[in-house]
């Protein structure tokens, strides 16, 4: 009887909490999207995808030259590690780069 009464009282409680959420109308509803912070946020990260889509390559391209001048420096054991690094380079900087092309395609979608 006590287990029915305590039943009977959270059903109707689940009830009107639902009910109330769902025809509950909001009564203060902000654009955040309109406001200086977010257009301001926007457009830095539109300006940061664009300089970086240029510095990724340039940036991996010097590491790329460098490991290759280190590796024909090197004796036999360690060109295989150069030979590695060259590789990690190489995948870095497309990554890099199809990250921030990404990124951009992203961004460009809330302009």
């Amino acid at each position: 009887m006590l287990f029915k009464n305590i039943l009977k009282k959270f059903t109707s409680l689940i009830v009107a909490l639902v009910t109330s959420v769902l025809f509950a109308a909001p009564a203060y509803a902000s654009k955040i999207g309109d406001s200086k912070l977010a257009k301001g946020t926007e457009n830095l990260a539109n300006d940061a995808s664009t300089w970086l889509l240029f510095i990724a390559p340039i940036v991996g391209g010097c590491f790329i030259v460098y490991f290759f001048i280190r590796r024909s420096g090197a004796d036999e054991m360690d060109q295989k590690k150069w030979n590695n690094r060259i590789t990690t380079a190489i995948i870095s900087t497309i990554g890099a780069v199809i990250g921030i092309s990404l990124l951009s395609i992203v961004l460009s979608y809330y302009q």
